[in-house]
């Protein structure tokens, strides 16, 4: 469903991304570790398309469409979408119409914002005075309206007390279709969930706390623009705990 390929990207005339491939299969959930400055938020802003990421070659894809080149208005149309870390403050917009105009479902502006416990914030200017929590909860009720086929998630624990990070990672939960794993009541086995799965996601996290609510497929670790490390993303973060990324490091200088 995703695929890129021998990805090279510059910013303001420094390659900041080099040789990344990766692949996200349909149903599968990634997790992206790695240090401040090492190039996660750029991976995920250059596969959203912001046009200051320029890409020097390589190739995404995605659902079989070569989106390269491709403007940020054509990926969300094709089914992407992102929580960035830090959204703007939109000023004369509001929440609601925010969210009316992600919508791609039939589902009323007030009904969805109640999942997310936003209702009081509707007719509130997009972000404007929110704290760290509301803004996530911003950001979820717009992914909710518009309902992707890939999520991208930049540091969604960041910011969020320990009131709001509950409901944050059980809302992505729900949008990744990884809502009832590893609850009791649920009949349908582990095969089953998975089959019926369609929704992607690629999680960058720093602390893993979101690791509590997905059980995500994959783990990977970018360091100075490049990947490495593909393995069980609590076991990548147990490494990261112990060893600190000097094993990334000697992981990818031995490769």
């Amino acid at each position: 469903m995703l695929f890129i390929e021998d990805l090279q990207v510059e910013l303001g005339g420094k390659i900041i991304l080099d040789h990344i491939d990766l692949e996200i299969r349909q149903g599968e959930t990634h997790v992206l570790f790695g240090p401040n400055g090492s190039g996660k938020t750029s991976l995920l802003m250059t596969i959203m398309g912001y046009p200051q990421y320029r890409i020097l070659k390589g190739k995404i894809l995605f659902k079989g469409v070569d989106i390269t080149n491709s403007p940020i208005n054509e990926r969300a149309r094709l089914g992407i979408g992102m929580s960035y870390q830090r959204p703007p403050t939109i000023h004369g917009l509001k929440t609601r119409q925010m969210v009316d105009i992600c919508s791609r479902g039939e589902a009323k502006v007030e009904d969805l914002a109640m999942r997310v416990n936003f209702q009081d914030f509707l007719d509130r200017d997009v972000n404007a005075g929110f704290s760290g929590g509301e803004i996530k909860r911003s950001e979820l009720l717009q992914l909710l309206a518009q309902d992707p086929d890939l999520m991208l998630f930049d540091e969604p624990e960041s910011g969020v007390d320990l009131e709001n990070i509950s409901l944050v990672g059980r809302t992505i939960a729900t949008l990744l279709q990884r809502d009832h794993e590893g609850i009791p009541e649920v009949s349908k086995s582990k095969m089953q969930l998975k089959r019926e799965r369609t929704k992607m996601g690629l999680i960058i996290t720093h602390t893993g706390y979101i690791l509590d609510y997905v059980n995500a497929d994959k783990g990977q670790v970018l360091f100075d623009g490049m990947l490495s490390c593909v393995s069980n993303p609590r076991e990548i973060l147990t490494c990261i705990g112990e060893s600190g990324y000097a094993e990334c490091v000697r992981c990818i200088v031995k490769n």
